[in-house]
This record gives C-alpha cells, sequence and structure tokens, in this order.
C-alpha cells in the first residue's frame, strides 16, 4: 500500500521531476516508509511507500527491471502473487525481489495488458516500456485503490489523491456543475471519470488507459459484472458456495510481512471476518471498536455486539471511546485527508479509529462492500417489482430532487438538468441485469460502493499509514453475489443468504440484532461548537467570494439544523457546510 505520482509528456517535451517531487510530498502519510522520484525525457514518476509485503529495499519504487525494459510505480496489495510469482518462474523468468510489484512486471512482460485478469487484490498502477514509450495506467475491478487525472496541453499527471495533483499547480479549480449536482443530490457520490474540479477526473475502476508517445491512447473496460441472477440452485448450495467464497477472501487477504488485525464494528460482516479468521487458526487476532457519545434517542456505540465477538473468539480487543471534544479539533485534518469531499458522518470516525489502530498494526480487514452486494440496505425491497425503477431509486437514495437544487445554487453552478437521475437512467439502461432490483444492486456495487464507503476507507486508514483490505470486495465474492436471486437476499430484512450462511460460524445474537451504522451523532445533530464551526465555515470570504449556495437556503439550514435531514439520515446543513470546509481546506 502506496502512494503513486507521474507525469507524461504526449509532445517533445521533458517531465517535469520537481512537479512530480512536489506530488509525491502530499503523499508521504500513505507511504510513510520512503519514496523516490525517477525521471527520463518525457517520463517522470513517484513513490511513496509503506511496507507491507518485501520489507527490503529490493522491492522499493519506482522499480525498474532493464532487463525486461520495463518499469513501474505501484499502489496495492496482489493477494494472489505467490502464486503468479510460481507460475512466472515455471516460464523461465528469474526475480530479484520477493514483493508482488516486480511480479506485476513479469506478468506484463508474460501475458501483456490482459495480466490484470489473473489478479486477485487492490492496485493502481503506471507501468512504461522503456523502448516505446508506452505508458499503461490501470485500475482494480471494484476501485478499492484511487488514481487521479489531470490533464494539460501536451502532458497528463496522476496520483493517488486529488490534492497531490494539486501541488503540483497548473488544474483547473473551477466547479463541474454536474459533479456537483451529484454531490448535493446522489448522496454525495460523484461516479468517475468526474471530480468536483474541472481540471481534474478519475481512471474509472477495472479500467486500463494506454497513452502512446505520439499522444494516441486507448482505454477498455477489462472486467464487466453481470447480475443476471441463476435460477433454480438449491439454497443451501447458495449458503455453502457464499461461505467458502468468502473464506478464501478472507484467508486472501492474509498474505503480509506483518501482523493483521480486523475493524470490528459489532455488526454482521465485520464478525464473520473474524470468525473466518479464527476459523483458520489466527491466534491473538487483533480487533478494533470505536465508539461515541449518545445524542438523544441515537446511540453512539456497538461494543455490546463487538464484544461479544471478541470474547467468543478469543480476540486482543482494543475499544476505543471518542469523546465529543475530540472529534471537533480533528475534522480539519480528517477534511484534509478526503481525496474529494466526504459527507458522511462516519468519515472522521474511521480516521480516529485509524489513528489508534496504526499504532497496533499496519494492515486490518474491514467489512465494507456487504450491503451493497448482498442487499442489506433498506431502499432494495422497493426495488424488488418497481414500476418505475428510477423514480423508485430516486426517492429513496437521492438527498433533494432536481426542484429543490434550484433553491440550493446559485445559477452559475445549477446543472442545466437533472443530471443524478440521467445517470441512473443509463445505468440501468446498460445491459447484463434485467430486473430492477439487480440493476439497482449493479449500480450500487459499481458505482456508489466505489465512490463513498470504499474511497472513504482508504482515504481514513491511509491518512495514518494504515492498510485496509476489504474481502467482501473479492470479486469473486462479487461475482457470487450477483448470480443469487434477489429474493435471496432481501428476505428477512436483507442479506438473508449472507446471514444463513453466518449461522454457522457467528453467534446468533449478533445475526438477529437489529441493523446497526456506525454513527457520529454530533455531525447529525448539529449544535453548539459544531454548528458554530458550520456557520464560521460558510460564512469565510472564500465562501461568499465562491457563492456556490443560495444565502437564504443557507439561513433556513442553519435556523432550524435538526429538521432538514435527508432520506438517508443525513444532514442538509453538514453536506453544503463540508464541501466548503474540503474546498477551503485544500486552498481552492
Amino acid at each position: 500500500m502506496c502512494g503513486i505520482c507521474g507525469e507524461i509528456r504526449l509532445d517533445s517535451g521533458f517531465a517535469s521531476p520537481s512537479a512530480v517531487a512536489a506530488m509525491a510530498g502530499v503523499l508521504i502519510r500513505r507511504g510513510p516508509d520512503g519514496g523516490g522520484v525517477w525521471s527520463q525525457g518525457p517520463l517522470a514518476f513517484g513513490h511513496r511507500r509503506l511496507s507491507i509485503i518485501d520489507l527490503s529495499k529490493a522491492s522499493q519504487q519506482p522499480m525498474i527491471d532493464p532487463a525486461l525494459g520495463l518499469g513501474i510505480v505501484f499502489n496495492g496489495c496482489i493477494y494472489n502473487y505467490p502464486e503468479l510469482r510460481a507460475e512466472l518462474e515455471g516460464l523461465g523468468y528469474r526475480f530479484f525481489s520477493h514483493g508482488d510489484t516486480e511480479v506485476l512486471l513479469k506478468a506484463y512482460h508474460a501475458w501483456g495488458r490482459r495480466f490484470v485478469n489473473r489478479l486477485y487484490g487492490m492496485f493502481a498502477f503506471a507501468l512504461w516500456e522503456r523502448d516505446s514509450g508506452r505508458v499503461v495506467l490501470g485500475r482494480d475491478r471494484l476501485g478499492i485503490k484511487p488514481l487521479y487525472l489531470a490533464e494539460a496541453a501536451g502532458r497528463l499527471r496522476f496520483a493517488s489523491s486529488l490534492p497531490a495533483l494539486l501541488a503540483a499547480g497548473e488544474v483547473d479549480t473551477g466547479i463541474d456543475p454536474i459533479a456537483l449536482h451529484h454531490y448535493m443530490s446522489f448522496h454525495a457520490v460523484v461516479p468517475a471519470p468526474r471530480t468536483i474540479l474541472k481540471g481534474v477526473r478519475k481512471l474509472p475502476p477495472a479500467t486500463l488507459l494506454t497513452l502512446e508517445p505520439d499522444g494516441r491512447r486507448n482505454e477498455e473496460v477489462y472486467w464487466h459484472p453481470h447480475f443476471l441472477p441463476e435460477e433454480g440452485c438449491p439454497e443451501q448450495d447458495w449458503q455453502d458456495a457464499v461461505l467458502t467464497t468468502l473464506r478464501k477472501a478472507v484467508e486472501r487477504r492474509l498474505v503480509a510481512d506483518v501482523p493483521v488485525g480486523v475493524l470490528l464494528s459489532g455488526g454482521l460482516d465485520s464478525s464473520m471476518i473474524v470468525a473466518l479468521l479464527a476459523e483458520a487458526g489466527q491466534a491473538g487476532l487483533q480487533t478494533f471498536s470505536i465508539g461515541f457519545e449518545t445524542v438523544g434517542n441515537e446511540r453512539g456505540d456497538e461494543f455490546q455486539y463487538s464484544d461479544l465477538i471478541a470474547q467468543r473468539f478469543g480476540t486482543r480487543h482494543h475499544k476505543l471511546f471518542i469523546d465529543s471534544r475530540r472529534v471537533l479539533p480533528a475534522l480539519t485534518d480528517c477534511v484534509r485527508a478526503m481525496a474529494e469531499p466526504m459527507v458522511s458522518h462516519d468519515a472522521i470516525g474511521f480516521f480516529l479509529l485509524s489513528q489508534e489502530v496504526a499504532k497496533h498494526v499496519r494492515v486490518v480487514q474491514s467489512g465494507q462492500g456487504a450491503d451493497e452486494i448482498f442487499a442489506g440496505y433498506h431502499w432494495y425491497p422497493p426495488m424488488m417489482d418497481a414500476a418505475d425503477p428510477i423514480a423508485v431509486y430516486a426517492n429513496v437514495f437521492f438527498d433533494r430532487d432536481h426542484t429543490e437544487m434550484a433553491e440550493v445554487l446559485n445559477p452559475p453552478y445549477l446543472a442545466d438538468h437533472d443530471a443524478s437521475r440521467a445517470f441512473v437512467a443509463d445505468h440501468f439502461a446498460q445491459p447484463g441485469a434485467d430486473r430492477p432490483m439487480d440493476k439497482a444492486l449493479r449500480l450500487d456495487t459499481t458505482v456508489m460502493l466505489v465512490e463513498d464507503p470504499v474511497k472513504r476507507v482508504d482515504n481514513m486508514t491511509m491518512a495514518w499509514g494504515l492498510e485496509g483490505r476489504v474481502p467482501f470486495l473479492d470479486h469473486d465474492v462479487v461475482e457470487l453475489a450477483a448470480r443469487i436471486p434477489a429474493e435471496l437476499k432481501v428476505r428477512g430484512g436483507g442479506k438473508y443468504i449472507l446471514k444463513k450462511a453466518a449461522r454457522r460460524v457467528v453467534p446468533a445474537a449478533v445475526i438477529d440484532r437489529p441493523k446497526g451504522y456506525f454513527p457520529v451523532p454530533a455531525l447529525k445533530y448539529l449544535r453548539g461548537p459544531y454548528l458554530e464551526l458550520v456557520r464560521d465555515v460558510l460564512n469565510q470570504p472564500a465562501a461568499q467570494r465562491r457563492n456556490l449556495f443560495k444565502r437564504d437556503y443557507i439561513y433556513r439550514l442553519l435556523a432550524e439544523p435538526e429538521t432538514h435531514i435527508t432520506p438517508l439520515r443525513g444532514s442538509k446543513l453538514w453536506q453544503v457546510a463540508l464541501l466548503e470546509f474540503w474546498l477551503q481546506t485544500h486552498g481552492i
């Protein structure tokens, strides 16, 4: 797990090592263990390293293989690299290191660009050919590892975070109205390739971008999950398949030369990970939970359930209680760690939890993704037989409709159409998912999941040099879940088939409990100093000059913040303030 960056000249110019060094400097927290910059003619690449696999200097990056004429910068982890290495050795390749980075170089040489189809893992990379000058950028199937792009006349820059690109300069920081529409309506989900800034784009998940020295390029999507359920398979067989596939996914993510822990919320998903690790014989497993103060009737912790799991499986459990007074001072650093604005209240929870966890381990497994692939959210049952699936999805998921957007945004920033609804309609119309329910699951798995919880886990863990691994997003698990009929997912309040499989390894008290979240009540019910922070952010001169939001709308939210809650139980006031907070924190 690391941070990568680079500049590729698409004209006759020389790449700028100083620009790359500036980007790498912003990525130090992603890779505190070392770094380097390599430059030659039109190419310059930078890397910051978090040592997880092969802790020796032999695996440092940028990595050059002079015999093959290849170089690479790589962020992520390839879980099946030992098997790939053995296969490549059988083909005659010899290795100078013991990590996964060199395996990618040899695999590309052996199998070409389609080598990505052989990878189990999370990754973003830039790989270049010395002799041809060709550069290949790639991103993993579920977008677990980020890759941001900024293009100007004659050159393209890339980095693991958007702020790193800003550090190199020459970025159009104007607000993209379509992306802003998504942020304000589509629950802060800004689908790739857009970002909130006009001058920065994201390489979409499961995508390879090939750049030729003469400026020609080719972009291809190498993985298309099909949400076409297989009917007629006995329920028992699906339970067996879920448990077997998830067991393998958890085991894969133990590959490391350092200890691996688990973020244990006390919910079903993280509890299954702990149970399967214990089943695999992991002794002395460290688990970590976080809790906040209760506000009103909203409980701020789930320790009773995480304690139950920790005791059942004998883990070395760490409970972190965060006083609300600690949240406020940490918010600026949390927002600074966001590659893009993240409105979810639990970002600060992950940020503070990661700070504590990083004192004990450098790798953790986490339960993100299960609700999206196994239908655990409340908006899935209405999709089952929806006559108008686009309208039903928008009604339960969108924070605002297009009419309200006109009340929120000043005219220069208002999209000329309902961009978020149009995006959902286009996605639903694509082949590969026939039923409304499966269309929603595909959208949430390939877009919402990538741009909200997965990004949040990456950004908040990497802010403390902590690697987060997500076994529910093993592509074998995702493909299996996509084949399971919707009825076996939504039954019994959601995640039915996962719960049935879990009963073999997890205590019933955890499975049958009411669905919980990772709440930070202080950011949902803005009061006292939190409300003052929001008021100050929205009244800053930078906010006044930018003039994104209509002032009467802001006054209305400030007057009664607790009455303006989105359908997904978020604060509308926090949403508008967080965007301004992020822009100001990053000097935009």
